[in-house]
């Protein structure tokens, strides 16, 4: 098996593959009487022509390091966000497109308040999270064209910590 060595998630280590979603620094709006701040307008959410914003709570089983990777994803037609609703550490997992296969995949260690948006394409792992319960709310694209390609990965990634 290859290793790979999760990282932690930052924007700027992310940023080839998508957005992270995080309430980091000072917040660019005070909003409600002064009560609320808000990290504004995070995210590119992309839904193509044909498709429309939907927002989907999953409950995924918890996973552990060493994290066996053997299947990548990717949505040709639109975004895909994972924000945890969970507050536990969960691993993010993304790969450069290499003439329509992944490439050498990047693991992400995201802690409990970090979310990501995948960009439309890209290569990324299933929701894993690494501790009980996984939920997630999954902002994603609705529409009548398929919308999901898998890759096998063979040999298989070993996710370190």
């Amino acid at each position: 098996m290859i290793r790979i060595v999760a990282q932690s998630l930052t924007a700027a280590s992310f940023a080839p593959f998508g957005d992270v979603l995080e309430a980091a620094g000072e917040p660019d709006r005070i909003i409600n009487a002064g009560l609320c701040g808000r990290w504004h307008d995070q995210a590119t959410l992309d839904f193509g022509p044909d498709g429309r914003v939907g927002i989907s709570v999953f409950l995924s089983e918890p996973r552990a390091l060493p994290y066996t990777l053997d299947l990548l994803e990717r949505h040709p037609d639109g975004s895909q966000a994972f924000i945890p609703m969970h507050g536990q550490d969960w691993l993010v997992i993304a790969a450069p497109d290499n003439a329509g296969k992944p490439g050498k995949p990047q693991a992400f260690l995201a802690s409990g308040r970090q979310g990501v948006n995948f960009h439309r394409g890209t290569w990324h792992g299933v929701l894993t999270p690494l501790a009980e319960p996984g939920l997630f709310t999954v902002v994603d694209r609705i529409g009548d064209t398929p919308n999901l390609e898998e890759y096998r990965l063979d040999p298989p990634y070993a996710v370190m910590a």
